[in-house]
């Protein structure tokens, strides 16, 4: 009986140690936390030579051109902004005072595509520019509009305060061909 007592004692011992021992939450913004690493983190060695010159990206907040881009902008969008997609991608987005409808009709006229209804609500209509590589790209070349305006939606907030519209009612989403 003895023995059995001894592996009881030390598997409970084992289960209070483990307990003992919460797991830490990440740190979250704003909350002051910071981790403590088991060791500090290499450093990045500094280039000695100026690095060859890489295709220039419009920053964030530039508005790109329909060259940059290789599809046409829809006359009137404006700008919001682009996101890095990952893989060497950016998505660029615009607003438009346009309907839905009325834009679905200008790309398909001017990308000569009739495009896919990807959902009925909230309508959004995709056509494709390029071709997919699933081993270079993160996303499809090609441009998304949804309809922002419902019974529930007055449209999509302008983030430029004071700026006309103040909401749009549609937005693009055009995710250019890359060179690779």
């Amino acid at each position: 009986m003895t023995p059995w007592l001894i592996i009881l004692g030390v598997l409970s011992h084992l289960c209070v140690l483990d307990a003992s021992q919460t797991p830490q939450p990440f740190p979250r913004p704003g909350s002051g936390q910071t981790s403590q690493p088991g060791r500090p983190a290499p450093q990045a060695p500094q280039p000695s030579a100026p690095a060859a010159a890489v295709p220039a990206r419009p920053a964030t907040d530039a508005a790109p051109t329909e060259a940059t881009l290789g599809v046409p902008i829809f006359p009137g969008a404006q700008f919001i902004t682009s996101y890095d997609a990952g893989r060497g991608q950016r998505y660029y987005i615009f607003g438009s005072p346009a309907t839905f409808v009325d834009l679905v009709a200008y790309y398909r006229t001017v990308l000569k595509d009739k495009g896919e209804l990807v959902y009925d609500v909230p309508a959004t209509h995709q056509f494709d520019v390029g071709k997919f590589n699933e081993n270079t790209m993160a996303f499809p070349p090609g441009v998304t509009i949804k309809d922002f305006q419902s019974d529930i939606s007055q449209g999509y907030p302008n983030p430029k305060p004071g700026a006309s519209p103040a909401r749009f009612p549609t937005i693009i989403q055009i995710v250019p061909v890359t060179a690779r």
